[in-house]
């Protein structure tokens, strides 16, 4: 009996300690990021590009809302004159799966020149559009667009990559924050550490592996 009683303390103080440190992490990145994003659109600092990133789209080629959220606030700053061009930075891995080109045709369908455009298809998550906005595409300076529970890790990457980017709080028009997605997303701040803290490499290619 005594056995299980420390058994079950031990779990406790394991489940109790992880707790903590993931939102400990959490508030360090917000608190690490918070002068470079910005929620209004007239502050928003002019730059020459904005990099809007991927999410899920739909095999008919709709924007999931999440994603749509993103791209009409990256529209907001093309016509508000506060970015001259637009990175797209998504996931292409498969012949079947588009996001890149999936965004580029609703931008340009609302309006935006098809050479302002500069396609990404190897963006397979937020540390390989970091590094390939920088490495590959040689963008110094940029706005990066997604949501608020998306762009601290964002911001933290770059950041930490030496990049001279600033954030835009994508305003959520179509799209609601669910559960799952705050899960994930406080799991990722430990994979963003990792990469940050190891400089890995992506692969520069568009293949997925």
């Amino acid at each position: 009996m005594r056995l299980i009683k420390k058994s079950i303390l031990y779990t406790v103080i394991i489940i109790v300690l992880g707790i903590l440190i993931t939102l400990g992490l959490e508030a360090y990145i917000k608190q690490d990021t918070s002068s470079r994003i910005y929620t209004e659109m007239r502050n928003v600092p002019n730059t020459k590009t904005a990099i809007v990133l991927g999410a899920s789209v739909y095999s008919s080629g709709k924007l999931s809302p999440i994603l749509k959220d993103r791209v009409d606030s990256t529209i907001d700053l093309f016509n508000n004159q506060k970015v001259n061009q637009i990175l797209i930075s998504g996931d292409h891995g498969s012949d079947d799966y588009n996001e890149v080109d999936a965004i580029a045709n609703y931008l340009i369908n609302h309006g935006i020149p098809q050479n302002s455009l500069i396609l990404d298809h190897a963006g397979f998550n937020t540390y390989d559009s970091m590094y390939r906005a920088s490495k590959v595409f040689q963008i110094e300076d940029a706005i990066v667009v997604t949501q608020d529970f998306h762009l601290p890790r964002a911001m933290f990457i770059a950041k930490h990559l030496g990049l001279d980017y600033y954030g835009y709080q994508a305003k959520e028009r179509a799209f609601r924050i669910e559960t799952k997605i705050m899960k994930r997303e406080k799991l990722a701040n430990f994979k963003a550490l990792f990469e940050v803290v190891f400089k890995t490499t992506p692969s520069l290619s568009k293949k997925k592996v």
